[in-house]
């Protein structure tokens, strides 16, 4: 979905980014929708995502640790010097 919004921007900046749209061919409205996207996936990788458990064993203990106290569990003779 594309949405037409107001954007309040310096004029120098705005004249960098009119001669690069015309230096390219395409309108100053495709340079701008490059610029916010590329902003946008810059912000997306740096902020924090939210971490959601998948399960839990119901008591104070999650599975990862219930996993890795089990002797005969599969994850545990790989990382154990045994």
């Amino acid at each position: 979905m594309t949405r037409r919004t107001t954007v309040t921007a310096n004029d120098g900046d705005l004249a960098v980014l009119e001669g690069e749209a015309r230096r390219r061919g395409v309108s100053l409205g495709a340079v701008l929708r490059e610029a916010i996207a590329e902003k946008a996936a810059k912000v997306r990788e740096t902020r924090p995502r939210p971490r959601f458990p998948l399960f839990h064993s119901g008591g104070g203990q999650s599975i990862a640790e219930l996993l890795e106290r089990d002797p005969e569990g599969p994850f545990r003779a790989p990382y154990r010097d045994e």
